[in-house]
């Protein structure tokens, strides 16, 4: 209630422009308490209803999109906030920019919600609304403008109507209900006149989930794996990825007779090309033996066959490494490379930029346990198990089980963990495959086929392993089938838009009496 007054305070005609600014920018950073840590889920139904209010009370088109782009540089740097120890004033430089996607948005909400609209207004906004909010997401998605993190339908990680919803329509239909609900609220509180669309709104949404709830297909149960995530812990010093693979080793050989189908450790676990260094090679393959099972590691390091340094996937059984190895192909941009570093550059010395571009891989890659009949994995490293694609692609190709390994440890003491583990419950819902997330430092977890929690998950705290009896699945969900469907969708929505509205502008200039000559 606090915040609603201020917003109606600060967004008053004649208030300061800076006063109206910070409004903005605190409205566009509520929704990030919806995600982990706080996890307060159910507040993204409304986190968006005080921005929503602010930019539809903006007295001009200039000051609609001003607000649209403060929102949106809110809303980034509060979901990204963790990163300020590793880019410091740089996260600002990139929040400004990519806060200006939000400005069309701004003028969009201007327009269907703005003034004291009616219900077709009303019942417009409730789709093209929406639809503006998904394209901004599409456009940030783009990997070099550092990928989907913070997608607004990933807040929902929890929720098992929403995990539903993300089988028929991927993240981006869950995100489209929640801007829906959204916009509704706000209506009903701006629209004296619309108030019956905007309830109709909230109850149309409702119907929808309802629907999906009911009538939507779920996965049939195909067998079980039993595998185990090695989570070493934080391990510090001049010689920690040699006391990091130490620990990892110690770890594993407790595995020993506990029959588990495979050990997955995290990104970065093998500092070392294992071509390079077949001491390592050994080892790693005596561990197989003794556990009797394979181990898929992950080797950050220069290559002795290609030049650069790779971050790699690679299975080893216990005659040694497979033959199978999948490359990183999606990097974190400043993390791993500097994009356009001869004009960028300069952000190695004002935060932890990597010194030197990382090299991509060339595609997606399928593993088979060897010596078994078992199921066959798709590996998937660090921040590309944000993006809905990938994990969708290697169902199409055959996965059965998805595997992201992944290292946070730079932001061990943020929200970062709980927001990357909590994607694994998004990708397995989407596809209906289950999904192992391990980690060198945490948070290490396993969803299953619908998104539900497998086991315990290891937090930030643990130096240890875990074992999970994985329940496997078949058949093809709908967002494998269909793709993103609801983003072709909206740009089609917002396409019928532009062009009515653009002959509208053109009936009106040709109806102008013409000027008589002077």
């Amino acid at each position: 209630m606090a915040l609603m007054s201020a917003v109606r305070r600060w967004s008053r005609p004649g208030a300061s422009p800076w006063w109206r600014a910070v409004a903005a920018l605190l409205a566009g950073a509520l929704p990030a308490l919806a995600f982990p840590a706080p996890a307060l889920w159910w507040l993204a139904y409304a986190a968006l209803v005080p921005w929503l209010l602010i930019v539809a009370s903006a007295a001009t088109p200039r000051r609609a999109a001003l607000d649209g782009w403060f929102g949106g540089a809110g809303f980034l740097l509060a979901v990204h906030h963790w990163l300020l120890p590793s880019l410091h004033v740089f996260i600002l430089v990139l929040a400004a920019l990519l806060g200006l996607l939000w400005a069309p948005w701004g003028l969009l909400v201007r327009r269907l919600l703005g003034g004291a609209p009616g219900p077709g207004r009303v019942a417009a906004a409730l789709v093209l609304v929406p639809s503006g909010w998904l394209t901004v997401e599409l456009v940030r998605s783009w990997e070099y403008l550092g990928g989907p993190w913070g997608l607004l339908g990933a807040s929902q990680w929890q929720v098992a109507p929403a995990l539903r919803v993300a089988s028929v329509g991927g993240v981006w239909l869950v995100g489209f209900v929640l801007v829906a609900v959204n916009t509704a609220v706000a209506a009903l509180i701006s629209a004296p006149r619309a108030r019956a669309a905007g309830a109709a709104g909230v109850l149309a949404c409702a119907v929808a989930v309802a629907g999906v709830w009911v009538w939507a297909p779920l996965p049939e149960r195909a067998g079980t794996v039993r595998i185990a995530l090695v989570q070493p812990g934080v391990i510090a010093g001049g010689h920690s990825p040699q006391r990091r693979f130490d620990r990892e080793e110690v770890l594993t050989r407790q595995l020993a007779g506990r029959r588990v189908d495979l050990v997955v450790w995290g990104e970065s676990s093998v500092g070392q090309d294992l071509d390079r260094r077949p001491d390592l090679r050994r080892r790693l393959a005596a561990l197989s033996r003794e556990v009797g099972a394979p181990l898929l590691v992950n080797v950050d390091a220069r290559r002795a066959d290609r030049p650069g340094i790779f971050k790699s996937s690679v299975l080893v059984s216990p005659d040694g490494p497979t033959g199978d190895r999948y490359d990183k192909t999606r990097l974190v941009p400043f993390g791993e490379y500097v994009p356009a570093r001869s004009l960028l550059g300069w952000a190695t010395s004002v935060g932890k930029a990597a010194g030197e571009d990382r090299r991509r891989g060339d595609g997606p890659v399928l593993m088979r346990l060897p010596g078994t009949d078992g199921p066959l994995i798709g590996p998937l490293v660090c921040f590309e198990s944000a993006f809905p694609d990938m994990s969708r692609r290697l169902v199409r190709d055959g996965a059965q089980l998805i595997v992201a390994q992944s290292a946070t440890s730079t932001f061990q003491h943020s929200w970062a963990p709980r927001q990357h583990a909590s994607l694994a419950a998004l990708r397995a819902a989407e596809t209906w495959r289950p999904m192992a997330h391990a980690t060198l430092t945490g948070v290490s977890a396993v969803a299953d086929a619908r998104g539900r929690q497998v086991g315990e998950r290891l937090g930030t705290d643990r130096s240890a392993f875990a074992v999970y009896d994985v329940p496997l699945a078949r058949g093809t969900s709908p967002y494998v089938r269909f793709g993103d469907w609801v983003v072709y969708g909206s740009l089609a929505a917002l396409g019928v838009f532009c062009a009515i509205e653009g002959a509208r502008a053109l009936r009106r200039e040709v109806r102008k009496p013409a000027r008589s000559p002077r």
